[in-house]
Formats: C-alpha cells, structure tokens, sequence
C-alpha cells in the first residue's frame, strides 16, 4: 500500500507552488471586477462592418465618456461584436438615445445586443454581501465539522484542517481568475461567487467523507498509530474521490467547450475547484490532522518563535 501520508511535505509544496502565483498576482493586481461589484453598464453591439476598438473609444470620449473601456467579442454567428464599459446610462435615457446617434453617425448602424446597467450602491451591497457569505459559510463549516465529530479527541481540529483545505481551493480559484483577470480581462461577477460557494461545499463535502473514514478507522482500531489509519483510510478512499471527481469534471469541460459564452466564466469556476477540492482533501487536509497529532506543527511554530526571541535578546556588537 503506498505510503501517501510519508509524502505530506512533497503534497504541501505543490499546493505552495499552485498557490503562491496566484496570491501574487492578487497583492499586485487584485481582481478584475464586472459591474455586479463596480456599478456601471455593459453595453453590447454588433456593427454592420468591423470597427476598429479605437475608433469606439474616440467616438465615445467626445460624447462625454473617456472613462469608457471598450473590447472586441464573438457576436451571433461568430461575427464581430463590441463590448463597452462605462459609467451608468439607463435604458430609454436622452443620454443613451444621444450616444446611439453619434455612434451610428461616426461609425455605422449597429444592432443592440444586450445591455446590463447596475448602480453603484446596488454593486457594493452586492459585494458586501458576498463577502459575507462567504464567512459565514465558513464558520457554519467549522461549526458543522467540531459538531458532526465531538466523539473524537479533537474535533475542532478536523474543522480547522477542513476549513484549511477549503481556503486551499478559494484561493487556487481566486489567484488563477487574478491571472487570468491580467492577462486575458476575464472579469468576475455575482456567478462567481455563486461557483465559488459551490466550490467549498464540494470540498467540505469530499473532506468530510475522508475524515469519516478516519474516525471510524480510529474506533475500530484497524491500524497501531494514528499516521496509519489515516493512510489507510486515504487507500480506502481515494479512488472513490478521483472517480467522483473525474465524472464532474468531464460533465464540466463539455460544458466549457461546448457551452455558452456567459456561463464559461461560472463553469470555469467549478472545473478548477472540483480538480482541487478533490487534491486538498486527499492529499491537505488530512495530511495536515496527522502533522498536527505529531506535533510536527507545534514544533515548527516553536523553532520560529524561539529563533525570534533569540533574535530580540542578542546583544549588540
């Protein structure tokens, strides 16, 4: 029986290496946010003839709107459509009525393929919100887990490990949309969070089951230490959670590939999670229950924390 336990060290670093990009790109760029948290109007045309983005971009600034941002998409049919951002316009208004004349003046008739306006106010309420959903799902998650196992020696330390494991897959999400956000203007919205939080319960849900396994491994007394049991829990387990996984994940990359362009976003969002919260529960959260129960982290935090104390009483020269 392979020995994944032994291997904990080498599973943490590929989470680190996974991680580590993404969390960079987030402290220097941040997210590139859609106008469910900016407020704002995206407004989408398609042209009789192609037209230059530029060209867009001048005729709206002497309309009055310089802050605009404008990008070319696929239309019906696979033909050119233009994608523009800017500030408020509602629909019927004299100030959308005066745009779509000089626009059509300045470069052709068009067709209106959606446009979408949201108030500022309404957009930070909208992230407030999210934000707070996300926290409380996670300490309804700690709660849950401590609770579901109060039989064991521990329990709240399965809720942390848990929780570790789903912020292992928040931010392999957030940090690979921060990227994509740069280099392809892939912008997230109130869908995103929605796949988000599909997310977590996905990993909590595949955690639970592993953790299950252990608890009833540990009753049972089936292995002589507790880096046993959870070894042989995870051999017990595994291949239910890589086919589980699998099953998910090809349903999703048809759905990707073969979907459409306004869900690709929020399916993107599930593929990418489903693929770690299946690695985090295998190979994170319970590795981390046996790194703990070693002491291996009390130790660690121990040596850092004695290194700094030396450090502030050194003498000095």
């Amino acid at each position: 029986m392979t020995h994944l336990v032994g291997k904990r060290y080498l599973w943490f670093t590929i989470s680190l290496l996974v991680i580590v990009p993404g969390v960079i790109s987030l402290i220097l760029f941040g997210l590139k946010l859609g106008i469910d948290f900016t407020g704002g109007t995206l407004w989408e045309l398609e042209f009789e003839s192609n037209v230059d983005t530029a060209d867009v971009q001048t005729a709206l600034a002497d309309a009055g709107y310089s802050g605009a941002t404008v990008q070319t998409s696929s239309g019906d049919g696979g033909k050119q459509s233009i994608l523009i951002r800017m500030e408020e316009i509602q629909q019927g208004s004299p100030e959308k009525l005066a745009l779509q004349t000089t626009l059509t003046n300045r470069l052709g008739s068009f067709r209106e393929l959606q446009i979408e306006s949201i108030g500022a106010s309404v957009g930070n309420s909208i992230r407030n919100r999210a934000i707070l959903a996300v926290g409380l799902a996670s300490i309804g998650i700690l709660l849950y887990i401590a609770y579901a196992f109060r039989n064991t020696q521990n329990p709240f330390l399965y809720g942390i490990c848990a929780l570790i494991a789903m912020l292992h897959d928040v931010l392999v999400v957030v940090g690979i949309f921060s990227i994509l956000g740069e280099i392809a203007d892939v912008e997230i919205n109130a869908l995103f969070v929605t796949a988000l939080l599909t997310v977590i319960g996905f990993s909590v849900h595949d955690t639970i089951v592993v953790f299950d396994r252990i608890r009833e491994n540990l009753s049972h007394g089936t292995s002589p230490n507790f880096e046993e049991t959870v070894n042989y829990s995870l051999a017990q387990t595994i291949v239910r959670s890589i086919n589980t996984s699998v099953t998910v994940t090809l349903t999703l990359l048809a759905l990707f590939l073969y979907g459409g362009e306004s869900t690709r976003e929020f399916v993107l969002v599930l593929l990418i999670g489903v693929v770690s919260g299946t690695y985090s529960s295998i190979f994170n959260a319970s590795q981390l229950l046996v790194a703990w129960e070693n002491g291996e982290i009390q130790r660690f935090f121990g040596r850092s924390r004695g290194r700094g104390e030396r450090a502030a009483v050194a003498p000095s020269r």
